[in-house]
């Protein structure tokens, strides 16, 4: 859903928490429990997106949240709790503490120790999955993919599972250094918050979906959608993911998708996912129409005029009152 409305990086990545507080109450119903936990801390977005999916789905379960519950008032302390209970904690390319890092398919997003001074340029070990555009390929590579109803469906003509042609993806544009982003955001609980994100895979395909959208969507379809994107995007990003205003946005978006089918041709090269060609039955492009050559009568240019007078009417109307 979140890749037909064009959401954006930060978005899509606040969209994985939505499945995640779901399964919590799925596998709590299955187990018998009456509680769920998270380790999200007291200060960022992930508890406000797990609690309300949790609560939207069973308004009687029960939440428990380290974090905010014990006595862990910063990482140093949750480092030292779980060196005294034996519990491996993983150590970065250094054999440092790590980030706080969050990973899944879509994005790994890191945060903290050096990151938290933003005036200061992220450490090359901080990312993971993307190399360095400047030590990409010197070699561009070309990868096509296919849409249907504008869902990603195919790569190269081979038909994947979303879950395959994610990983696909996050693979080609992982070694040409796509979908990195360094970011200050604000916050649902009100603070501002310095992380990097790497998003190779939902990069590239946010790209496409645009350029199959570009040939595919009326215009006046696609600037209201363009209108609802940020609203939608902030819903997500806020955990109201079942929230009757999401899913009213959602069947809006949902209906403008059933003619966006077709292949994207994209260039990627050193960080950037650049679509280089577009085609579909369903096109809305007339070369015919735009042809700088004889259109054979597709169109009179003379209708041009008439069109101009009127729509300048009004421009003329404040133009002569602002004379008087």
């Amino acid at each position: 859903p979140q890749t037909r409305a064009n959401t954006k990086q930060a978005q899509l990545i606040a969209m994985l928490r939505r499945p995640e507080g779901a399964d919590l109450d799925e596998i709590a119903e299955a187990t018998g429990a009456d509680a769920v936990a998270h380790g999200a801390t007291g200060k960022g977005n992930d508890q406000v997106r797990f609690e309300l999916a949790a609560y939207a789905l069973d308004p009687g379960i029960r939440v428990i949240a380290p974090w905010r519950e014990w006595d862990l008032t910063s990482r140093t302390r949750l480092l030292e709790f779980a060196e005294a209970h034996q519990i491996p904690i993983a150590r970065d390319k250094r054999g440092e503490a790590p980030f706080s890092v969050d990973a899944n398919l879509l994005h790994t997003s890191s945060e903290g120790k050096v990151l938290e001074n933003p005036a200061e340029e992220a450490p090359p070990y901080v990312y993971q999955r993307t190399v360095d555009p400047e030590a990409a390929p010197d070699t561009p590579e070309y990868v096509e993919i296919g849409f249907e109803r504008g869902d990603p469906v195919a790569i190269d003509g081979a038909a994947l599972s979303p879950a395959a042609l994610l990983t696909r993806l996050n693979e080609l544009g992982g070694r040409h250094g796509i979908g990195r982003l360094d970011l200050v955001e604000n916050r649902f609980v009100g603070m501002k918050s310095r992380g990097i994100y790497e998003t190779p895979g939902g990069t590239v395909l946010l790209a496409a979906h645009r350029g199959i959208e570009s040939i595919t969507l009326d215009r006046g379809a696609m600037h209201l959608k363009d209108e609802l994107m940020p609203r939608y995007a902030e819903l997500i990003y806020n955990g109201f993911w079942f929230s009757p205003e999401r899913a009213m946005l959602q069947a809006a978006i949902d209906t403008s998708q059933a003619g966006v089918t077709g292949t994207v041709r994209l260039k990627l090269y050193k960080g950037q996912a650049s679509v280089v060609g577009r085609r579909s039955a369903g096109s809305l492009y007339s070369e015919a129409h735009v042809t700088f050559e004889d259109d054979a009568g597709a169109y009179d240019q003379k209708d041009a005029a008439g069109f101009i007078r009127l729509n300048a009417l009004r421009l003329k109307l404040l133009a002569a009152r602002d004379r008087r």
